[in-house]
């Protein structure tokens, strides 16, 4: 378990943050939903706590109103956001300039932050975000929709009968197993009440950081799934176009929260690594595109089962590609090679 910390909040809430992996320092702005104590072990999230860690100093936090932060979350927009982002990063320590990742919600901090601190952000990256909540889209019937949402989910959230809460979570997760919804469905009641969880998604709605587009001048690279049913591609798109230079990567997907086993995961990873130059030095001269392949699901530490599935091949075959791969680069175990890898080795 990795050690929790706090930060007080300019209003008095407490805020849970911790920091791990070594590499570049890359801070994500908080999103809904999380809760550290159960991150690492959740199939939601466990894949992005073990890349990010394996590839970077990494430190994120839970949100007010969240998880191990103060389930009583006081002030709601984009300024106690943005705050709450820079007394984490000040009581982390954090190196500067970092990498800073906004999902979803998270992209109004991530945002704001970057436009007003140019000198401290090496890349902003965005994936699934958006910039307009869903009141300030232009769109009635959509915003409509998204406030009968708002209310099934304060009315459902207790409900024992979880189809009340999966009208909600199933526009994360479309593409959701029943154990992957069943533990977003508990996620969503560890992590917060239903009225707090309700003033969350309002906040949400009510967000608008259009007039800090311009103003953003790190690098920035937005990710978005092309049947995200949370943050529609048209908000990937608006934000692409608003940010001077940034580069846009569409994904093949229809979850919101990328999932482990779909190959806009692995396109994701490499998009990151590569235009933040956290690659740079991992390549090792000699391994096939296979290899490589097959090296990088190692390192996002996939079983040799799961590599089998994820690219249709027997487990045999992983294992012989694996201990082929190691000798080439000089390792004897899984581990090792993680560490090598994570060390930038060439």
């Amino acid at each position: 378990m990795r050690p929790i910390r706090f930060a007080e909040t300019r209003d008095g809430r407490a805020l849970a943050w911790t920091r791990a992996g070594s590499g570049p320092p890359l801070v994500k702005a908080a999103a809904w939903l999380t809760h550290l104590e159960h991150d690492d072990a959740s199939p939601l999230w466990s894949h992005y706590v073990a890349f990010f860690e394996e590839r970077f100093d990494y430190l994120r936090y839970d949100e007010r109103g969240c998880g191990m932060s103060d389930r009583d979350p006081g002030r709601l927009d984009v300024p106690a956001w943005t705050d709450d982002l820079e007394r984490v990063v000040a009581a982390a320590e954090m190196p500067e300039p970092f990498i800073l990742i906004g999902m979803s919600q998270g992209t109004g901090a991530a945002v704001a932050f970057a436009a007003k601190h140019p000198e401290r952000v090496s890349h902003l990256v965005i994936l699934g975000g958006y910039a307009r909540g869903a009141h300030h889209r232009g769109m009635p019937e959509a915003a409509a929709m998204y406030d009968a949402m708002v209310e099934v989910f304060r009315l459902g959230f207790d409900d024992p009968n979880t189809a009340f809460r999966e009208v909600f979570t199933r526009r994360f997760l479309p593409d959701g197993d029943p154990e992957k919804m069943g533990w977003f469905n508990d996620l969503c009641r560890r992590s917060t009440t239903p009225e707090v969880g309700a003033a969350l998604l309002t906040a949400r709605a009510d967000m608008d950081v259009t007039d800090q587009l311009a103003q953003v001048r790190a690098p920035t690279l937005i990710l978005h799934a092309d049947g995200d049913g949370v943050a529609p591609l048209a908000e990937g798109r608006f934000l692409a176009q608003r940010i001077p230079g940034a580069e846009f990567i569409v994904l093949d997907s229809k979850n919101h929260i990328l999932q482990p086993d779909e190959p806009a995961w692995a396109d994701f990873r490499a998009a990151l690594l590569d235009f933040t130059g956290a690659s740079a030095g991992v390549e090792i001269d000699g391994l096939s595109p296979r290899e490589r392949e097959i090296l990088d699901l190692i390192c996002a530490a996939k079983s040799n089962k799961a590599i089998a599935l994820e690219l249709e091949m027997s487990e045999k075959t992983v294992r012989n590609h694996a201990t082929r791969i190691f000798a080439k680069i000089g390792v004897a175990s899984r581990q090792e090679a993680i560490l090598k890898i994570a060390g930038g080795a060439r």
